[in-house]
């Protein structure tokens, strides 16, 4: 094309604007920089594997004609919940979408995170009205008076709001997985038995396979903050443990009834978010348990940084830093091998620049 460079020229040019900073004096503007790239390369893989592995209808997937009609009023009402929490997809996407609007990586990851939930907003209407026991016209009430109220941010802060959907995704994927379990007839099956339903089944495994992607991608996204700004992910996600609640809880009508039949059918409750969500979600992040989290906060605030503010290396010897590290670059590896597969690596800058605690003697 006239007046295109050679593509030589393009490569030399990316190579001069790579930055020839040492490793150990990496400003914070610059981890921040690592850290978009990475988002946006992993945005791309994502999108990639999604389209060709998750690619489902909600209305032609499923045969709703051999939908139980019979399940007991505790499944139903958990349909019911589901559905209501989905209610909210619209203001999930544009509440952080505006929060997280100049992050390229991030801002698109939630356009098409909405595309994939509003799916699962759909297939538990399908389901609760293939119960038979709703309506059209009472679904219809329902939504409009779920809709009448809006689901507000539970934390004003980027970084907080990732560490919550790490939780939110995790806890969500949990709840799917235990439902198919009690749709097969496997959990409580002494109780739940009749409630077997193998097109239940398969609707819930479908979602939870949805959220088990979302929640590795908000996983490896969060533990790009935690290698590169070790001290203000630990905290914000400490902030979120404690203070972290279902979405959309204070705002559904009657949702401790939701609440107790999850409890009742075992598919989700205290000891459920304590050892399959928060155990796995400190995993994903090379965290041992939330007090190890306590004393990397605890550490990040007791030494002051070179500005006087109180940061510094302490907190790594309450982390688990070198495995964090390997999982990093696991995460720019597959990068790499992404981009060259779709031939995009002559004008990609994710590279990965070890943290200065690469740089420490072990």
């Amino acid at each position: 094309m006239n007046g295109a460079l050679p593509l030589d020229s393009v490569v030399r040019e990316i190579d001069l604007a790579r930055p020839r900073t040492p490793p150990l004096l990496l400003s914070r503007v610059e981890r921040y920089r690592h850290i978009e790239r990475a988002i946006l390369g992993l945005y791309r893989w994502y999108v990639s594997h999604s389209q060709r592995l998750r690619n489902w209808n909600p209305d032609r997937d499923f045969d709703w004609r051999q939908f139980r009609t019979d399940h007991s009023e505790t499944v139903v009402k958990i349909i019911e919940g589901f559905f209501a929490v989905e209610q909210y997809t619209p203001d999930y996407v544009t509440t952080i979408l505006h929060m997280i609007r100049r992050s390229h990586g991030r801002s698109h990851f939630m356009m098409r995170w909405g595309s994939e939930e509003e799916k699962h907003a759909d297939l538990w209407r399908n389901a609760l009205l293939a119960t038979g026991q709703r309506t059209v016209r009472w679904v219809e009430d329902y939504m409009d008076t779920l809709r009448g109220k809006e689901w507000k941010l539970p934390f004003e802060d980027p970084l907080r709001i990732l560490f919550y959907q790490v939780v939110q995704e995790r806890a969500t994927q949990v709840n799917y997985l235990n439902m198919s379990l009690v749709a097969e007839g496997k959990l409580q099956p002494e109780t739940y038995g009749a409630d077997a339903d193998p097109v239940l089944a398969k609707l819930s495994r479908t979602i939870a396979v949805d959220e088990a992607a979302h929640s590795k991608f908000f996983q490896e996204v969060f533990r790009l903050f935690l290698y590169y700004v070790p001290d203000e992910a630990a905290e914000a996600a400490l902030d979120v443990v404690n203070h972290f609640h279902m979405p959309a809880s204070d705002i559904v009508p009657d949702f401790h009834l939701f609440v107790e039949a999850l409890r009742r059918a075992g598919v989700y409750g205290g000891r459920q978010y304590a050892t399959d969500v928060l155990d796995a979600a400190f995993a994903s992040m090379g965290i041992t348990n939330r007090k190890m989290l306590e004393n990397a906060v605890r550490a990040s605030r007791e030494v002051p940084d070179a500005e006087g503010r109180l940061r510094g290396t302490a907190i790594f010897e309450s982390l688990d830093f070198r495995h964090i590290e390997d999982l990093v670059k696991r995460t720019y590896r597959r990068i790499e091998l992404y981009e060259k597969g779709a031939g995009i690596e002559a004008f990609s800058l994710v590279r990965f620049a070890p943290n200065e605690h690469s740089q420490l003697p072990d």
